[in-house]
């Protein structure tokens, strides 16, 4: 690889990283590509030199901050780990997970942007979903496969939707109390 299309490479992979970030920041609509661009330190212009269309950087920072998301939830899948349930659903219903949906769970940050997008920016999500409720199977009590699957998506749902309404929400005691509702409620999925 030329040492221009090294660089390239380094600067699309800037875009895509930053993209990721600010679209979980303030959704997919929230930053227009001359401000993102302005942001990576580029020019608006310079954006097709990386992307055919906005739709492809939708495409690839959605996968990039999906890719960081698996990496973070291969500690609980490993065949040594000794995290549960209740660990995620700590990590997950956190005050800095709360606080920080830039580099947070883009399942929760993007779902409403997700619903209104073309097919392959909702397939992509779709796997994703699949992706993260494999691993909350994993991590439930039961023994019988469709109530695995049941707990799994009661607790994807439980969770996401706690963090999405304490994220929208003004009163601060009640963005406590779905975060701890939701907390208590999913570790009695494990009893």
């Amino acid at each position: 690889m030329s040492r221009s299309q090294a660089d390239k490479a380094v600067i699309h992979e800037h875009i895509v990283n930053l993209a990721a970030e600010r679209f979980r920041e303030v959704g997919l609509n929230g930053i227009g590509v001359a401000d993102l661009m302005k942001e990576a330190g580029r020019t608006g212009g310079g954006f097709y030199k990386h992307f055919e269309s906005r739709e492809k950087l939708v495409e690839e920072a959605l996968q990039c901050a999906f890719d960081k998301r698996a990496e973070k939830l291969e500690k609980y899948t490993a065949p040594d780990s000794t995290l549960t349930l209740a660990d995620l659903v700590e990590s997950y219903l956190s005050e800095r997970h709360l606080h920080d949906p830039g580099s947070g769970c883009a399942l929760a940050s993007v779902m409403n942007d997700v619903a209104r997008s073309s097919d392959p920016i909702r397939d992509l999500y779709t796997r994703e979903l699949e992706n993260e409720l494999a691993v909350v199977t994993a991590l439930t009590s039961s023994k019988q496969p469709a109530k695995k699957r049941a707990q799994a998506l009661l607790a994807m749902s439980a969770l996401v939707g706690a963090l999405g309404l304490s994220r929208a929400v003004t009163d601060e005691a009640l963005k406590a109390e779905l975060l701890n509702t939701g907390k208590t409620l999913l570790k009695a999925l494990e009893s």
